[in-house]
Parts: C-alpha cells; sequence; structure tokens
C-alpha cells in the first residue's frame, strides 16, 4: 500500500523545470506588451507595520503598498496572499468580484517571490486578520528563481552568508542585526558630534603599513609602479590631523588584514578610531563606557545583554585594573614585586607560560604574555585593562610612574576585546627608538609590527599636544548588541572563500 501511495503521490517538477515555466510567463508577458522590468516606480504610501500599529484608524481607508509575494493560497474567485515589504508582512485578499476581472486573471498566475504594487483598502477578515483587500495588483518585477521550500527556509549558514539577499527575504528576523548595527553608528556619531569631534576622511591606500601591529594587503599602483598597503589603521593620520590644529577628530571607516578569520576576525572590518587633545586615556575610558552603555540603553532599553552564552551588565561604572593586578588577582604571579627581566620569564614560566620565539625576554613581554593566555579568557563583565608593557605598546606614551609601562587600556567583554586606547606618545625622539626596535622584531620574523614612519615622526617634531586616542571595533560592538556569536552576522557580505 505504502508503495502504491508513493507511485501515485504529485511529483514535484524539477527546478529546471521550474525555472523553464517562469521564464515561458515572462517571455508571455513581454510579448503582450506587459514587460515588468518596463515598470519603473510605484508610489506606495503605507508599511506592513503601519496598517497594524494604527489599524483601527486606518480600517476602511485606501492605502497603496508594495513587496513581495511569500505565499498563495485558495482557489478559484479568491485568493489570499503574504505581502512582505520592508516592515514585515500583511496579508493580501483578492477576489475576482471586486476588481478588474483581467486584473485578477493575471494575478492568478503571479508566482511566489514575484514583487507586486497594491492599492486596495485595509480591512479585517472574518478570521480577525488585518489584511488589505486588493482593488488592483501590478506586477513590478518578476521573480525567476523560486525561493527555498517556506516549512525550512535557508538554513545553511554558509549559503546564507554567501547569499545575505536570500537570507534577508527567508529570514527577515536577520535584518534586526543590520537595524541595530545602524542604530549603534548613529548613536556613536552623534555622540561624539555633541562632543564637538569632526568625521573625517583619511586614505585606505597608503604607502607603508602602520598604526597597529598586523599583515597588510599588498596591492600595485599602475601609474606610479609601486607597490601600496591597504590601510591596517587610521591612527596616523588622524594624528596628524591633531598636530595640524584639529583637536577632536574621529573616522569609520573600513579596515584590511591580511589575517585569519574566525568567529570574531574577518579580513575587512569596520572600526571608529579617535583622538581629542589635551586628555589621556582616562578620557578616553569614560567615552567608551558612555558610547556602549548608552547605545544599550538607547537602542535596547536597558543595559542587560545576553552575549557568548553570559549574562552582561552594562550598566555605567565599569572595572577599571592595571594589567599587574589582574595578573595577581588571576594567577597569583606579583610582577609589581619583580624588577629583573630573569626572574620575569622564569615566573611566568612557573605557570606554565613560555614567551613567543619572536619576543624578547623582558619583564614587559613575560607580563604581557601571562595576561594573555591566563587572563584575557576571565574577563566576562566590562573591564578596563590599563597600563601595558611599553613592548607592546609602541604608540602610546610612558607612565611617568613606571617607565616599563605606558598609558594604554584595553576593554574586554566575555573575554572579547572591544575597544584599545592610549595616553598617545608625542615624543619624537621616544617614538623613532621605538619604531627602530619593532624594525628589529620585523627583521627577526615578526611580520605583525610596526614599519618606521618617517613623515609621521617628522610631524610629530613639529610638537603634537597631549592627547588620548581610541579605537573600537564596530563589528564587536554589534555583536555584543545583538548576541551574535559570530562576526559574519553582523556583516551583510563577510569575506567568503569561492566556490
Amino acid at each position: 500500500m505504502a508503495e502504491e501511495q508513493k507511485n501515485t503521490a504529485p511529483q514535484q517538477p524539477e527546478l529546471s523545470e521550474l525555472l523553464r515555466l517562469r521564464r515561458e510567463k515572462l517571455t508571455a508577458l513581454q510579448e503582450a506588451g506587459e514587460d515588468p522590468f518596463q515598470q519603473t516606480r510605484f508610489d506606495w504610501d503605507t508599511t506592513s507595520r503601519q496598517i497594524k500599529d494604527n489599524f483601527d484608524a486606518m480600517e476602511g481607508k485606501a492605502v497603496k503598498v508594495a513587496g513581495r509575494l511569500m505565499s498563495k493560497r485558495g482557489m478559484g474567485k479568491v485568493s489570499f496572499c503574504d505581502l512582505q515589504d520592508r516592515d514585515g508582512r500583511i496579508q493580501l485578499y483578492a477576489r475576482q468580484d471586486e476588481m478588474d476581472e483581467e486584473v485578477y486573471k493575471k494575478f492568478k498566475k503571479f508566482d511566489i517571490g514575484d514583487i507586486v504594487g497594491v492599492d486596495g483598502e485595509v480591512f479585517r477578515t472574518q478570521r480577525g486578520e488585518m489584511s488589505v483587500r486588493a482593488r488592483n495588483i501590478t506586477l513590478l518585477s518578476k521573480s525567476l528563481l523560486p525561493l527555498p521550500e517556506k516549512f525550512h527556509g535557508l538554513q545553511d549558514k554558509e549559503l546564507r552568508y554567501r547569499q545575505r539577499y536570500v537570507d534577508l527575504i527567508m529570514n527577515p528576523e536577520v535584518k534586526r542585526n543590520f537595524v541595530i548595527r545602524s542604530r549603534f553608528i548613529k548613536f556613536m556619531r552623534d555622540y561624539l558630534d555633541n562632543m564637538g569631534y569632526i568625521e573625517v576622511e583619511t586614505p585606505v591606500l597608503n604607502t607603508i603599513a602602520g598604526g597597529a601591529a598586523a599583515r597588510p594587503f599588498v596591492t600595485h599602483h599602475n601609474t606610479l609602479d609601486i607597490d601600496m598597503y591597504m590601510r591596517i589603521a587610521t591612527e596616523l593620520p588622524l594624528k596628524r590631523l591633531i598636530v595640524g590644529g584639529m583637536d577632536r577628530v574621529y573616522e569609520i571607516g573600513r579596515i584590511f588584514r591580511n589575517e585569519g578569520m574566525d568567529p570574531k576576525h574577518n579580513p575587512e572590518f569596520t572600526t571608529v578610531e579617535l583622538y581629542q587633545a589635551y586628555t589621556d586615556f582616562h578620557g578616553m575610558m569614560d567615552i567608551a563606557e558612555g558610547i556602549l552603555s548608552g547605545a544599550a540603553k538607547e537602542i535596547l532599553g536597558g543595559y542587560q545583554v545576553e552575549w557568548l552564552g553570559e549574562q552582561i551588565d552594562l550598566t555605567p561604572g565599569w572595572r577599571r585594573m592595571t594589567m599587574v593586578e589582574a595578573v595577581k588577582e588571576h594567577t597569583g604571579v606579583d610582577f609589581g614585586a619583580i624588577t629583573d627581566d630573569a626572574e620575569a620569564v622564569a615566573a611566568a614560566g612557573k605557570i606554565g607560560v613560555k614567551l613567543p620565539e619572536a619576543a624578547e625576554k623582558t619583564w614587559g613581554n613575560a607580563l604581557y604574555t601571562c595576561f594573555d593566555e591566563r587572563v584575557e579568557e576571565k574577563l566576562i563583565q566590562p573591564t578596563f585593562i590599563t597600563m601595558y608593557p611599553v613592548e607592546v605598546s609602541p604608540l602610546t606614551k610612558r607612565s611617568p610612574a613606571d617607565p616599563r609601562l605606558t598609558e594604554r587600556f584595553e576593554l574586554f567583554i566575555c573575554h572579547s576585546e572591544l575597544a584599545n586606547a592610549y595616553s598617545e606618545l608625542n615624543d619624537p625622539i621616544d617614538q623613532r627608538y621605538r619604531f627602530e626596535k619593532q624594525v628589529e622584531q620585523r627583521e627577526r620574523g615578526d611580520e605583525e609590527t610596526e614599519m618606521l614612519d618617517e613623515d609621521f615622526l617628522n610631524a610629530l617634531e613639529y610638537g603634537m599636544p597631549p592627547t588620548g586616542g581610541m579605537g573600537m571595533g564596530i563589528d564587536r560592538a554589534v555583536m555584543l548588541l545583538t548576541g551574535a556569536d559570530s562576526i559574519r552576522d553582523v556583516l551583510l557580505f563577510p569575506t567568503m572563500k569561492p566556490l
């Protein structure tokens, strides 16, 4: 019996047949002088959300809606459809005796996925469904490819990233992440603009790679016949502007780093970098906390978020502790009581921490490696880690209290770095010395170190005021606000290996 039922069940058409049928419909429309691709506009005046939010006031009123047909049901002279527009979905009710008969017959041939414009009236069906009673339906664009099967949608994550356009159609909740992203960037711009900052733009192509420790992408300029580097940071051009008297500047821009890909990294990503004259890294801490906690309050309505399986409290008043304090708290090793390089390296070894081959065996590198390998992963609630070793902070002002350390912080939330800030180094002699040390390290095989930037050193020679600077990763901040566990979920078009 089961075999008999299997043999008599209606067969689903092959994809190639579906494609042929849709193209035949398009050809018939074009031959009839009704090519949908000749439509240039449709003056809609209402969205699905507006109808649902204001139904009592709008019931019985004429509206124009536009969107994509997501379902069709009903037979004969009455049809029901779901129309998806920018705000959501609304049901369409089409009845042959309530509209032009020819228009209705043409509408019956429309496919799921087609884009239409509808003139109609707001009403509620007998089952209570808020709907639009169609009086006229215009085909605005023909969908030549069928959408994924409705009950399963587009589930394959890699395919969703490769075909974000289909992902957004079939999984409209995905749009939420990108709405939050847009609102976050707007909030940040308003926050900084209200503090007197000026938004600027700096070059993406540079003759050297500088401003961060990272491996660059290299390209070639044909006219000049020189290799150029896609920027790995916006830091050095922005600090040149501080020298020039633009006391508060920021740039929201795309950064490119030739590094690995994982749930927290993409080769191209977006940051905000900001620099403010006459302040220090403490001023930057206040701004970082203000932006992230303020954005959560305005966009999400509160300070509590869930991210990477943890409940995070963004209520202002975040913890601030030095790297020495953090290492002592989580490992028991007190680097504050150690002064000798060899003793520091030995102390790291006792807790199973080995310095990288390319790193000099110094107190500062031992402290940082202990933090990086043993402490960072334990930082869940918002924590500012301050006072980084000079070896890993080539652009940062030394601490007057301890010249081995710099006035730098990184903000960690759920063991992820959200922001990095300095009291900027403005001593051109010290800056040259540190650049040269970085060049030596590069020659020992560490490609992710600073290159010597003579023009930047020249700018510092003219005098840069005491300055606080900060970089914040936009993508990771949006991951926090949306609860996304992969950077690809907050990038509309993440980098993917070609098929």
